[in-house]
């Protein structure tokens, strides 16, 4: 996924409110950078973080917008600096496929034992359906 920007209209009016969006947004895997302007009540986040699942989290606590979402600046201006020097990416693309894989995340904890099935064992002489001659 590649880098993006996304600009959300967030329902803040105090400090309190702004760090608690912050913490909300700083707890996503790939946010880059993070902006609020508490005048025009916008929050600005960069990173490969997807904008829907951005949302979804802050709806729970404030009322969200998206207005726009689009490529980063600093991707255009990296795309910019390709174009005029192709020797420096010969050179430092050695790496390739490699570099880019990422490990999948470890598992934490252990998960829940599975319920028992419990199994009713019932005695002759308590039930009243049972063998008559006994």
């Amino acid at each position: 996924m590649t880098s993006q920007k996304a600009v959300l209209k967030l329902d803040v009016h105090n400090n309190k409110e702004k760090r608690k969006a912050m913490k909300i947004v700083s707890g996503f895997a790939g946010v880059d950078s993070i902006d609020i302007n508490l005048k025009d009540q916008k929050l600005t986040v960069a990173g490969t973080v997807d904008p829907v699942e951005l949302v979804g989290k802050l709806r729970k606590v404030f009322i969200t917008d998206i207005i726009s979402v689009g490529p980063a600046k600093d991707a255009q201006k990296k795309d910019g600096d390709k174009k005029d020097d192709p020797d420096k990416k010969k050179e430092g693309d050695k790496g390739g496929k490699d570099s880019a894989k990422v490990a999948p995340l470890p598992f934490y904890y252990q998960p829940p034992p599975p319920h028992p099935y419990y199994y009713r064992n019932y005695s002759t002489e308590e039930y009243p359906n049972s063998c008559v001659i006994c």
